[in-house]
This record gives structure tokens, C-alpha cells and sequence, in this order.
């Protein structure tokens, strides 16, 4: 298994784990990153605002991460594999990887986990327990960095979910200049007290 120290060094770097189809993990970059805009691009949608305008759901940061982790793994397609889960529960003891989640009715509806290196945090995987749940629980991580300072949010990859919330695509030599930069910064992702 990867010590603690290699895989922050391979984030710090541009690199991201996944798992291949063998379960073996493996380091990937891409010519291009996905990222979330934490400005007025990001959107969202009339019936995601109608959901979050009931307030119905509540926010929070760690409430369930092995939770998330095991809901991210526990679909019919993942890359989530056994060792992932247990770098990530290492990560998170070490203050590194965290999930923000949205729970309704006391139940986790749906979160994202990710890692936080300066300012920027770095989205691996996401889930929804309910109908719209990682959406909600995305509009509010969203909130959670502006407030925090935060100037980079990297979901790696693009797809079509991303794309609804204004994500686009940015060369890796950018990416990778704007990562440097968000390192070196002195934010947390836990709010002060």
C-alpha cells in the first residue's frame, strides 16, 4: 500500500489514484483538468434551487465519511476499490481528505469526498443516497469554499453532471500553475470556531 506521504506528494504534483479494471492502483494526469468554477460561472439549476430553497436539508463536513466512501464505492460502476478506502480513511485521520455531505430528514442523501491541499480541493468521487443529494451536497461544498477562501476546486475529469454546474476544461501547464499557487495558501477547510 501507498504510504500517506507518496500519495500527497503525487496530488501535490497533478496526479490523481484510481484504480484500474484489475483493481490495481495506478497515478493518472490529464491533458486537460475539469474544474468547478467557484465564481458567478457556476450553476445552478431552477429545480435545484426550488430543492435547496426548502430547507429541507442540512450541510455537513466528516458527519459519515466512511459513509460516503463506502456509497461511492457501493455503485454498479466504480473505481473505488478496498486500498482507496483505506487511504482515504488515512487521509482524513490526517486531516487531508474530508467529505461535505447533505443530509434531509437525518438521513445522508448524498456528499462528496475529496482532498485539500491550500486552497484548492481536490474532488475524487460523489454520490447520491437520494434523488439530487450530490447535487445539493455539490451547490453547498461550492458555498463552503467561497467562504473559506478557497481558489481552486478540481473535479479532474469532465462528464456530463459536471457540466451542468458551469465546469470546464483548463490545459494541465495551467491547471498545474494554479495548483502551485493554491498550495502555498493558508486557508482551512474546517470552519474556525
Amino acid at each position: 500500500m501507498l504510504d500517506l506521504e507518496t500519495v500527497i506528494a503525487g496530488y501535490k504534483g497533478g496526479y490523481f489514484l484510481m484504480a484500474g479494471d484489475d483493481g490495481s492502483l495506478s497515478w493518472y494526469s490529464s491533458r486537460v483538468r475539469a474544474l468547478i468554477p467557484l465564481d458567478e460561472r457556476f450553476h445552478i439549476s431552477r429545480s435545484l434551487k426550488r430543492a435547496l430553497a426548502k430547507g429541507e436539508h442540512e450541510f455537513k463536513i466528516d458527519g459519515d465519511f466512511e459513509a460516503v466512501v463506502l456509497g461511492c464505492m457501493n455503485r454498479t460502476e466504480t473505481w473505488m476499490t478496498e486500498e482507496l478506502y483505506s487511504i482515504y480513511s488515512q487521509l482524513n485521520a490526517a486531516g487531508v481528505a474530508h467529505s461535505f455531505e447533505c443530509w434531509v430528514e437525518g438521513k445522508l442523501a448524498g456528499g462528496i469526498l475529496g482532498l485539500v491541499l491550500g486552497s484548492a480541493f481536490i474532488g475524487e468521487t460523489m454520490f447520491s443516497a437520494r434523488t439530487g443529494g450530490s447535487k445539493m451536497a455539490m451547490v453547498g461544498l461550492v458555498e463552503h469554499l467561497r467562504r473559506q477562501g478557497y481558489s481552486l476546486f478540481d473535479a479532474q475529469l469532465m462528464n456530463p453532471h459536471l457540466a451542468t454546474f458551469g465546469a470546464y476544461e483548463q490545459s494541465n501547464a495551467a491547471y498545474l500553475a494554479e495548483l502551485r499557487s493554491a498550495i502555498a495558501a493558508d486557508v482551512s477547510f474546517l470552519p474556525r470556531a
